[in-house]
């Protein structure tokens, strides 16, 4: 079983790729078949595979197979915890300094 420490590496793994980002920001305007996406970018279809897997297993996109084609689109859910996961992260707790002595010479 998963840790969250090990989903959350897989949410973030998800957007540090150009090629990713390009693929997400197609998906904005509704799903996807891979021939469709194929069609607009400049790779090869193992590259989109490769890509279209680490974005499922991130949950932020889900597939789904019709005959020989798999469409693609953004999951709510996944985009929900991605938000939720980025906000907590970044926000600030405390403005405390610190206070360990080993940092104060």
């Amino acid at each position: 079983m998963e840790n969250r420490y090990e989903m959350n590496a897989k949410v973030f793994k998800a957007f540090c790729d150009e090629n990713r980002l390009m693929i997400i920001e197609m998906l904005q305007n509704g799903e996807k078949c891979a021939c469709h996406l194929l069609e607009q970018m400049n790779i090869s279809q193992s590259t989109l595979s490769h890509h279209m897997k680490i974005l499922c297993e991130s949950g932020i996109v889900v597939s789904r197979k019709e005959g020989k084609w798999t469409y693609y689109s953004i999951s709510s859910e996944g985009s929900k915890y991605a938000c939720e996961l980025l906000k907590e992260l970044t926000q600030v707790i405390s403005n405390k300094k610190c206070d360990d002595s080993r940092c104060h010479t």
